[in-house]
């Protein structure tokens, strides 16, 4: 077994097992606070997260660590491997008893994803994949939509995005739903649910570098909004901006979002 496919059964195992933790957690009733910024966290998360980190740093203890829940710090920017965890994405709809929740770990390796994983567990839904070597579904091959007109795309994003006289170039009529995490979002790009994903505020690491390997796997563009690349493991955690489509899509996006200025991080 490959080092990648080594890391996807590990990582693929302790996203199965998180799952089945948070399911119970809930049952038993949460304890909800607010972070810093506003956003909501339970206790769910941070026993998700305890799992996680000793599982997998238990597993591999020369790899570095990234989580949404755990403080950060310089030492993982010298580990040539690391484990990048959100151990609940989509947190709202997971208090809510919606099931687009879920639970994304990436290897990344030298600044890029080398294996992958999203868990959704209400869902009975997991995706995954290793560097060169396929984006599955449950096992099964995933691949991208091959839509090539803006016009009718399925898209997952805010609507009130696309709006305002500040486009240079008019959007056709798109059809526009939700999902509460960003990396269900990208999985399901990936498995062609869906034809794009648009966000252009920054994203977190631990939202987005799953589903970064396993839509590009799967045959899916991801990039910022000005079509630059994204490199992970860096001091500030953060992608300036998601586009994340159908690979003849993507210039389409670009060419009408390259106009915005890239947001601050």
């Amino acid at each position: 077994m490959s080092d990648y496919a080594s890391d996807l059964a590990l990582i693929r195992d302790a996203a199965v097992a998180a799952g089945r933790l948070a399911l119970a957690e809930r049952d038993r009733g949460l304890k909800i606070w607010s972070k810093s910024g506003g956003s909501p966290v339970t206790s769910a998360d941070m026993a998700v997260d305890q799992l996680l980190r000793a599982s997998l740093l238990g597993a591999r203890p020369d790899y570095g660590w990234l989580s949404e829940e755990t403080a950060d710090g310089p030492e993982r920017i010298g580990r040539e491997r690391i484990f990048v965890v959100d151990p609940i994405d989509g947190t709202v709809a997971y208090m809510k008893g919606k099931p687009w929740w879920c639970i994304p770990i990436a290897v990344v390796e030298n600044g890029r994803p080398v294996a992958a994983v999203i868990h959704a567990p209400a869902l009975d839904e997991t995706f995954a994949a290793t560097l060169g070597g396929g984006a599955t579904l449950n096992g099964q091959p995933i691949t991208a939509s091959d839509t090539t007109d803006l016009d009718d795309a399925s898209v997952l994003g805010d609507a009130r995005l696309l709006e305002g006289p500040h486009w240079a170039e008019p959007w056709p009529a798109m059809r526009f739903e939700k999902r509460n995490a960003i990396a269900y979002r990208m999985a399901l790009v990936a498995a062609g649910a869906f034809d794009a994903a648009i966000a252009l505020t920054p994203k977190w690491d631990w939202d987005v570098c799953a589903g970064a390997l396993i839509a590009e796997e799967a045959g899916a563009r991801v990039t910022d909004h000005h079509g630059g690349p994204w490199g992970f493991n860096q001091l500030d955690p953060r992608q300036s901006s998601l586009i994340c489509s159908a690979p003849a899509l993507h210039p389409l996006i670009v060419r009408r979002t390259a106009t915005i200025p890239l947001a601050p991080r």
